[in-house]
């Protein structure tokens, strides 16, 4: 039987499993520790096999706890089943939200995500078992994504990292933006990422994505978020936004937020790479395909070429040969003009700092 106790911060509902070596318990929302006295018991929820409890993972308290200044907003959708083991040192979320017969239906993001799996086994060895694919395809609901799924996955992400360890979020479909509550936005607006039932449970929040999945990563833990999404600028919250211009010249701008608020990691590196749908797995992909994935500067100088490339007629033009071996024909949706940006928890040379995942 699993305890069911709540978070002593935020109080959401946390699944204790039996036998547990530990009397605490780390929430993935607010990450506070909770001490189990006097649990109440309560039959598992229902789970697939992959998502195995036998696993569950307790770690030790971080360095510095992980407690968000009031009680969270994140707190009111329980997570569907405990978290499936995490496997290796390197491990994926990659969610596809394509919205299907609805008014806000996208094409190719399903594309996007057989893309981005392939190119994380094929040419960086993730393990098939270390990556978590959220898409409408899939008939299991624990694998659609859902907002619940979505959170619960991001959990996983970081559950347990370590040094070493290579994460990769990511997440193509519709981004968003809403007025910011908490006074940590410069410009005064929250990012979000819309799930395929946003419309009922509403989306996920860049400040509930900052805290799941950047500040947990201790020293030696990297973080890739690879966002293609409108409205996604900020999303992972990171401090400083590389701007890069035609020529390549860029600057970091400073987004920390007035209230002083913590929105960087533990001692990791978190980035996240951004533009809108349509444009970044494409681009990304075709940098390291081309040869001109060395660097975080060649990169982005690379993914800021091919989208000012015309390839606004139907059907665009043709992709780099990773992309066609998976793809149809070969082609790319067309009508892409937004720019390719890179944030990060801290700034860097972005010329000189290696890339790899």
């Amino acid at each position: 039987m699993y305890m069911v106790v709540n978070c002593s911060n935020c109080h959401t509902l946390l699944y204790f499993p039996p036998g547990a070596n530990s009397n605490y318990i780390c929430c993935a929302i607010c990450h506070a520790f909770t001490y189990i006295a006097d649990p109440r018991s309560a039959p598992p929820p229902p789970a697939p096999s992959y998502w195995s409890s036998s696993h569950y993972q307790h770690y030790p308290p971080p360095r510095r706890p992980f407690r968000l200044a009031d009680p969270s907003p994140f707190n009111h959708a329980p997570p569907p089943a405990p978290p499936p083991a995490v496997h290796g040192a390197k491990r994926a979320v990659i969610c596809a939200v394509s919205y299907k017969n609805t008014k806000n239906e996208l094409k190719g993001c399903i594309n996007d995500a057989m893309l981005m799996k392939y190119l994380l086994v094929e040419r960086f060895k993730f393990p098939e078992s270390s990556i978590i694919m959220l898409t409408e395809e899939e008939t299991d609901p624990y694998r659609r994504p859902t907002k619940s799924s979505m959170r619960l996955a991001m959990s996983w992400l970081v559950q347990g990292c370590r040094p070493g360890d290579s994460l990769v979020f990511h997440f193509s479909g519709h981004g968003s933006q809403q007025k910011d509550s908490d006074g940590d936005e410069l410009d005064g607006y929250d990012e979000t990422l819309c799930p395929t039932d946003f419309e009922t449970q509403g989306m996920i929040v860049d400040d509930e994505i900052n805290a799941v999945i950047v500040r947990p990563l201790s020293h030696g833990v990297k973080l890739h978020a690879i966002i293609d999404a409108c409205h996604s600028g900020t999303v992972l919250d990171l401090p400083f936004l590389c701007r890069m211009d035609k020529s390549g010249d860029y600057v970091w701008e400073d987004h920390r937020p007035r209230s002083g608020a913590w929105k960087g990691t533990s001692g990791g590196e978190a980035l996240s790479k951004i533009t809108s749908t349509g444009a970044m797995t494409y681009s990304f992909i075709q940098a390291i395909e081309s040869g001109h994935g060395s660097t975080y500067g060649s990169m982005l100088k690379a993914m800021r070429t091919t989208i000012h490339k015309k390839i606004n007629e139907p059907g665009g033009g043709k992709l780099p040969s990773l992309v066609s071996m998976l793809l149809p024909g070969g082609f790319f949706r067309g009508g892409i003009r937004q720019e390719p940006q890179l944030t990060a928890n801290e700034q860097f040379d972005v010329y000189s700092k290696h890339f790899s995942l």
